[in-house]
């Protein structure tokens, strides 16, 4: 047998860094079985160092970290942590022997693919957001092949080098789905109502908790339509007791959604955050969205994602500010208006790609 391909993959510090990875992974050891040999890199300290390991791959960190927003003294670590990273970066990609690199986003990857790019190593870029980052603008100049999300990267991109794949993601996402019928049963709703799925992500999102603990201390204890409302760990304690203090029917909370695919199939709308991931599996459950980008997040790429669909007509936005005020009486009137559901229902399918991580796999093995 010919050796194995050996494949390094980075990206991490975030979900939607480091899941596009493992999706990319798990396609490759679909298609190549023992002729390929994965080795990711993260960062010391981030939640890939255990997520990964627990999925049953290998994992080497690197000791860098990002620039603090606010005045830090640990900022004058950087410049020092970014060299060790690439030392060892360059250390890693020797020892492991590899073939090719490829770079998911989030702080790890950078100073792998300037190492491997060093290094005459080919590396591929996966760019998940509609506005690229600094890092990514200036990797992708000695990159082979940027895989995106969105159309017009060419803004940031060299076009001849880019290829429109979609996000990878785990999981089954798909218009078909999970049964309506048992999905309003899970949460012990009704078809007669209609259901909004309000979801902040594993910890949670004050500004969508602060918008329902508004609107349900105006409600007289009885919700107009169903809600699944996903309060995040963090916040859970605090949610759990104003619905005691204000007890009404027709909302189900919860930490999490262990289910999403139920999840999915209840709603009739989602009111949500918009990172890439997010975005992506909307399109592929063409599922109705009212998007509220979060402000924390590097070049406000979460707005410009959600505009990216608001723009086809597959979504609706309001702004973090305006939340409280605004998301529910949008999605209320957007809920009544069974013509622009189906209109954002059309648009998002036409936007879906559930090819992603299998047509990444195609670009990476062209390298190869």
């Amino acid at each position: 047998m010919n050796k194995p391909y050996k494949i390094i993959l980075s990206g991490g510090g975030t979900g939607g860094h480091i899941y596009p990875a493992v999706a990319v992974a798990e396609a490759l050891k679909r298609r190549l079985g023992d002729r390929v040999e994965l080795l990711f890199v993260g960062a010391e300290g981030k939640m890939e160092m255990e997520k990964v390991p627990a999925l049953g791959y290998r994992i080497v960190g690197l000791p860098i970290a990002g620039l603090q927003r606010r005045l830090d003294w640990r900022n004058l670590l950087v410049p020092f942590k970014v060299w060790k990273s690439i030392r060892r970066a360059k250390q890693t990609i020797r020892s492991f022997g590899a073939d090719l690199v490829v770079g998911f986003g989030g702080y790890a990857s950078a100073p792998v693919l300037w190492a491997a790019q060093r290094l005459k190593v080919p590396t591929l870029i996966q760019e998940q957001n509609s506005y690229a980052g600094l890092t990514n603008k200036i990797l992708a100049k000695r990159a082979r092949t940027i895989c995106t999300a969105y159309e017009g990267m060419e803004r940031f991109f060299p076009a001849d080098r880019i290829r429109l794949t979609g996000n990878p993601l785990r999981g089954n996402f798909s218009q078909a789905g999970a049964d309506r019928t048992e999905a309003l049963a899970h949460y012990g709703f009704t078809a007669e109502r209609k259901t909004l799925l309000v979801v902040g992500g594993s910890l949670g999102t004050r500004t969508l908790n602060e918008m329902m603990k508004r609107w349900i201390e105006q409600l007289d204890g009885e919700a107009p339509v169903q809600v699944i409302w996903q309060t995040g760990k963090y916040y859970e304690p605090e949610m759990q007791a104003f619905l005691a203090e204000h007890p009404t029917k027709h909302i189900w909370q919860g930490a999490f959604i262990d289910r999403m695919d139920l999840a999915y199939a209840a709603a009739d709308l989602v009111i949500s955050r918009s990172g890439a991931g997010t975005v992506s599996e909307l399109c592929l459950v063409a599922k109705p969205v009212l998007f509220v980008p979060s402000p924390n997040v590097a070049e406000d790429h979460q707005t410009m994602n959600a505009r990216a669909l608001a723009n086809k007509g597959a979504a609706e936005l309001v702004t973090d500010a305006a939340c409280c005020s605004e998301a529910v009486p949008k999605a209320l009137a957007l809920l009544a208006d069974e013509e622009r559901l189906q209109s954002m229902r059309t648009a998002l399918a036409a936007l879906a790609r559930p090819q992603a991580a299998e047509d990444i796999v195609d670009e990476i093995l062209k390298l190869l």
